[in-house]
């Protein structure tokens, strides 16, 4: 079994979580919006437990474009902003050793939830203070966490340097619409406006807007995609929420408490995010055709 990484530095504190110990390492100071990170943080405590199925089912969607060469039994993995856990559990029997990182308190329940996994190790920090040496990782993941950083190249740029020369990033950021028409935008661009408003209010608050959101409009559309989709025809695609076609409720409820009640949130056109992986010094960029809109894969150089 391949080892677990030296830290680079000593933790702050040790907690520990059931039968297993989270190095806390704090989150780091220069590029990270605290408020976003508490928000997510009671989220996933909310969200922290998903079935098998659901988690086979979203991570083969968003590792459509890996292959066994690129993750394998070989493979030192770090899961940068593992959240609830769900991709980490994902790639447990894949991946050779996986670090998953994550800021907030989540990184709490997915060690309480996950931590008898024996080839994965849970701390906490951020993306400044990643505590692993550079060059150490064959394989980095970070799945919808850095759209939600204030400076994304900075993070990417961070991110990059743990990657060993060769190693591969699978990277999914929020896409900017640019494969929608006018009217999805349009629509979208109004849904943005009353997002500032939820994701200012209390916790509590907040979750009950956002699961009256998952009732009232993300289950009508979903069910329209649904109906549509029984005719045959591709009319269904374009319907807003038809990603959710396939989803459980628990995923509807999570991912609309992720849209409306995350204060910071960025989004990246195709060519943005290629711009930006070839400034953190990756190649070989390969997105994927399918949704969610947009994840990819490249190689350090």
């Amino acid at each position: 079994m391949i080892e677990s990484l030296e830290y680079i530095e000593k933790p702050l504190r040790l907690q520990s979580v059931g039968n297993t110990e989270v190095a806390c390492f704090g989150t780091g100071e220069e590029n990270i919006d605290k408020v976003t990170v508490d928000s997510f943080g009671q989220e996933w405590l909310k969200f922290d437990e998903f079935s098998a199925t659901e988690i086979k089912n979203a991570g083969d969607q968003y590792f459509d474009i890996i292959t066994d060469s690129e993750l394998n039994k070989k493979s030192r993995v770090l899961d940068l902003g593992c959240g609830s856990g769900r991709w980490t559990k994902y790639m447990a029997d894949k991946a050779g050793r996986i670090e998953a990182v994550d800021p907030s308190e989540a990184v709490f329940s997915a060690a309480s939830t996950y931590g008898n996994l024996k080839n994965v190790r849970f701390s906490q920090a951020g993306v400044d203070n990643i505590p692993f040496p550079d060059n150490s990782f064959d394989f980095i993941i970070s799945l919808g966490v850095l759209h939600h950083i204030t400076d994304t190249q900075m993070a990417l740029n961070s991110v990059m340097k743990k990657l060993k020369p060769g190693g591969n990033i699978l990277l999914y950021l929020y896409y900017a619409l640019d494969n929608r028409g006018f009217l999805y935008k349009l629509i979208f661009n109004l849904s943005t406006i009353f997002r500032k408003i939820v994701s200012n209010l209390s916790h509590k608050a907040k979750h009950f807007v956002c699961d009256l959101i998952a009732v009232l409009v993300y289950f009508p559309l979903v069910t329209l995609s649904r109906i549509l989709k029984l005719f045959g025809g591709k009319l269904y695609l374009k319907i807003p929420l038809a990603y959710y076609r396939d989803k459980s409720w628990n995923i509807i409820r999570n991912d609309a408490l992720d849209r409306f009640g995350t204060p910071l949130e960025q989004r990246f056109s195709k060519i943005q995010i290629t711009e930006m992986l070839k400034k953190s010094g990756a190649t070989h960029i390969r997105f994927s055709d399918n949704e969610p809109y947009w994840h990819v894969v490249a190689t350090k150089k």
